[in-house]
């Protein structure tokens, strides 16, 4: 059961149907046009009553049904009827007439695509009158492979359920259309009613009603306040249903107990939008009372327990807001499930001169998310940077799909938080204890283009830098400064955050040399001496613009008798050249504009501040020009026996299994054989060539070479049998049985390995191997699917990489290829819930797994990607 938008914003309710349902499918039947009788069947209908109830049967393996609910009632239903022995089904659909063009038949489609997909379906096939063109449109619309033949009355329609970008991506752009059109409620309000606002200036409803009369709103508003006639001037009724008019939006400032009551009667009455500034709801009756409203009226509800929200939009500007002062209009939009993160980065920006589009406050977010802002940002063209502080995600798959789109054309800003969780000590695998929460956020942010930072301060820092300079071209950075000490901090500062300290060409030098005192400095960092006037700054910075080789600078100054060279910078600055941001020590605030009341550049306390916000806008811009696709992984040869071994198994896999879990999967492993503890080791040692390696399995060994469960270059048949036996002695009753392997070539040891997590997926995890993976703890991390570039940022993400891949003796490419290979292998099965490669052997030809584990577990999360409201 799911809430879900249709296009126009209204909220239905999508569900399988069953057999206490066949009453309403069969009056749906009933209703319909003659024209919409004669495009289902093709004639007049016969037997209705078995027809509805075939559809609203039980769901089983042959069959699907769901239905659409519009305020209670049955408005659209959709449903498959597999064919007999295979993987393709037949699907028809019937939506109410006076639900057309609202995007009904598309939505149910979307809910069987995604069950079909469950259970291994491969392919829906309809029969279509060929004059039924909106039918046709939309399976054809859907985003699926599509095929109909041509010709004769009818169209025989073929859509192909693999599941590829251009799908996901038809699926969220319906998704932020409906999402946009249900906001409109929210962010653009005809109305607006206020619930609770007191007469005492001191409380939260007051604040809210002020800061809403101050804004500048022009639509009626009025207050529910059984005890007042007016205030602030507004008029006021008891109850909301003496309200004049049903609001378009209300905002609720009362107790708990109260304030579910008043969203109960603001869904009776017909509002739209809801924003509840009350706390004290959530693990209570009354917060459950909050969401059943939701889901029976169908609300867009902000909060509970959150700031409010707030609109600088000119064509219906809002503040319903306890904001302690206004806010300045601007370009910013604000997502926060913070209060206080959002007070103090509305203070911050105020100080600033910066000012927000808009401000909302998810509190404990029982509706509009982080991700329903994303998709209303996505087509509100005013917001030209987005801030995120977000401490959970419902959805971090479609977070991260949407928010890719975004920053694709505007920064996407994030204040990390959580970032304390350590490895899991206790973890079954090193996979699992190098993915921990904070590791697997980060990726997710790394991937979607989105500019993390850890502090508030760091986020102000960020915003400034973005506001007033361009993006850099590239990593070299020249620094200029009138003193030395600031100079040379500023150079460390770079070269810790992975910039490059530019060298100046031998023109820029000759240039500098002719302006600067001999004592100066001119290479880089610039050393202009402390006795040059600015206007002599002003050239040398000029000379060091100039020059091609350098991408950014950091312009450190400080005043002195001569004059302050930081006045100069102004004159300097063109609009539209490369980033220079300004350093002054000393200054009072962290950061602040270089002019005030001018966007000229962004002016930081410390050289240390402005080389960590050039560092990271030097990343998203490497990242804007990644391509966003690459060369992703060929399937296995045989992607459905892949899926048949994992299905119906559960918990770590023996031995043997991971190895042809492997094997179908495409994924390199060297020559395994395996021994059960209790097994005779005679047979198989006879037959094994020389030198082996033997290892035990055994329960509670991780580490297998720590733990004395690896027995080295093991020569002869009478050697092996020994080996065995001193495995068997040193284990006892743990000992499960024992692997034996020839020895493998010598190489460089690597791990590779997936931890699945239920809400955010699989993780692809890449590091150091072998007896060294938990002593270096050197790793990267990407969430599945990986592309072409993703792989190529895990290889080069280690602090290891260059020595790894420098001297060109290890075969990059082959591991390239195993990790697409395993990405691949983490989305034919979701099952795999942990894989752990270690140690994966590379090299100059070529890389094979030497160890494996692997543990699936059965299915329980949602489809992230299909369309639904927050339950």
């Amino acid at each position: 059961m799911a809430r879900a938008l249709l296009a126009g914003g209204d909220v239905v309710l999508v569900r399988p149907l069953r057999p206490a349902d066949t009453a309403e499918v069969l009056a749906l039947h009933t209703r319909l046009t003659r024209q919409d009788t004669y495009f289902r069947f093709f004639g007049a209908p016969s037997g209705l009553e078995k027809l509805a109830a075939g559809i609203a049967a039980d769901p089983g393996p042959g069959h699907y049904a769901v239905g659409c609910y519009s305020r209670g009632e049955l408005v659209g239903v959709a449903n498959y009827e597999v064919l007999a022995d295979s993987a393709d089904a037949e699907v028809a659909l019937v939506v109410d007439a006076k639900m057309r063009t609202q995007g009904v038949a598309t939505l149910l489609m979307e809910h069987l695509v995604s069950h079909a997909r469950k259970t291994g379906l491969r392919r829906f096939l309809a029969e279509v009158l060929a004059e039924n063109a909106k039918v046709l449109n939309v399976f054809k619309d859907l985003g699926l492979s599509f095929e109909a033949t041509i010709g004769g009355p009818e169209r025989d329609v073929v859509m192909t359920l693999d599941e590829d970008s251009a799908y996901l991506d038809a699926v969220l752009k319906r998704d932020s259309i409906a999402d946009a059109a249900s906001l409109a409620h929210l962010f653009k309000p005809s109305s607006i009613a206020v619930i609770g606002a007191g007469r005492r200036p001191g409380s939260v409803g007051h604040a809210v009603l002020a800061n809403l009369a101050s804004s500048g709103y022009r639509g009626p508003v009025e207050v529910v306040n059984p005890h007042a006639r007016a205030i602030l001037g507004v008029p006021c009724v008891p109850s909301v249903a003496a309200l004049s008019r049903t609001p378009e939006l209300a905002v609720v400032c009362l107790p708990a107990a109260a304030a579910a009551a008043a969203v109960e009667e603001c869904g009776r009455r017909g509002v739209r939008a809801v924003v509840v500034i009350s706390s004290g709801l959530t693990g209570t009756e009354h917060g459950d009372r909050v969401r059943a409203a939701v889901r029976e009226y169908g609300l867009r509800l902000v909060g509970p327990n959150c700031l409010g929200v707030l609109s600088t939009d000119p064509a219906c500007p809002f503040d319903l807001t306890f904001l302690a002062a206004g806010v300045k209009p601007g370009n910013i939009g604000v997502v926060t499930q913070s209060g206080g993160v959002g007070i103090a980065l509305a203070e911050s920006l105020g100080d600033l001169g910066l000012g927000m589009s808009t401000l909302v406050s998810t509190g404990d977010k029982y509706d509009v998310s982080g991700n329903d802002l994303l998709m209303w940002w996505t087509a509100d063209l005013r917001t030209e940077l987005v801030v995120l502080y977000l401490e959970s995600f419902g959805n971090p798959r479609k977070f991260g799909r949407l928010a890719r789109g975004l920053a694709r054309t505007r920064p996407v800003l994030a204040v990390r938080s959580g970032s304390g969780d350590t490895a899991q000590r206790a973890a079954a695998s090193h996979t699992a204890a190098a993915a921990t929460p904070a590791v697997t956020r980060d990726a997710l942010f790394e991937q979607a283009g989105v500019i993390a930072v850890d502090t508030v301060a760091e986020l102000v820092d960020v915003i400034a830098g973005l506001s007033w300079q361009l993006l850099p071209g590239g990593r070299r950075v020249a620094v200029v400064s009138n003193a030395g000490g600031a100079g040379v901090l500023a150079a460390d500062a770079c070269e810790r955050e992975g910039l490059v300290m530019a060298e100046l060409s031998e023109e820029t030098r000759n240039r500098l040399a002719k302006v600067l005192p001999a004592e100066a400095a001119v290479r880089n960092p610039v050393d202009t001496t402390a006795a040059v006037p600015p206007a002599v700054f002003a050239d040398a910075l000029r000379a060091v613009l100039a020059d091609d080789g350098v991408d950014a600078i950091i312009a450190a100054t400080v005043p002195t008798a001569v004059g302050d060279p930081g006045t100069s910078l102004a004159g300097v600055l063109p609009p539209e050249y490369k980033t220079v941001f300004a350093v002054r020590p000393g200054q009072r605030a962290r950061v602040a504009p270089l002019v005030p009341g001018s966007g000229v550049t962004a002016c930081y306390d410390d050289p240390a501040a402005a080389a960590a916000v050039l560092a990271r806008l030097v990343r998203y811009e490497e990242w804007l020009n990644r391509p966003e696709a690459g060369d992703p992984a060929a399937p296995p040869a045989d992607p459905d026996a892949l899926r048949a071994f994992a299905a119906g198994r559960e918990g770590w896999l023996p031995p043997a299994d991971a190895v042809e879990l492997l094997r179908l999967a495409g994924i390199p492993m060297v020559e395994t054989h395996y021994v059960e503890a209790g097994d005779s080791m005679a047979a198989a040692a006879a037959d094994l060539g020389s030198p082996v390696v033997l290892k035990a399995d055994a329960d509670g060994l991780l580490h297998k070479t720590a733990g004395g469960g690896v027995l080295l270059d093991v020569h002869g048949a009478d050697r092996i049998l020994e080996a065995f036996r001193t495995l068997r002695s040193r284990f006892g009753s743990a000992l499960r049985g024992v692997t034996v392997q020839p020895m493998a070539e010598p190489g460089r040891e690597l791990l590779v390995g997936v931890r699945s997590d239920p809400v955010f997926g699989p993780l692809v995890v890449f590091g150091v191997g072998g007896v060294d993976t938990d002593l270096i703890a050197d790793h990267a991390a990407r969430l599945a699917p990986l592309t072409g570039a993703d792989a190529d940022l895990l290889l080069d993400g280690l602090r290891a990489s260059k020595t790894l891949w420098g001297s060109g003796k290890l075969d990059r490419a082959a591991v390239r290829e195993l990790l697409l290979n395993v990405s691949r292998l983490a989305e034919l099965v979701p099952e795999l819930a942990e894989l752990d490669l270690n140690p994966v052997r590379v090299r100059s030809d070529g890389c094979v797994a030497l160890d494996v584990r692997a543990r699936l577990e059965r299915l329980t999360a949602p489809d992230p990607f299909l369309r639904g409201l927050r339950d």
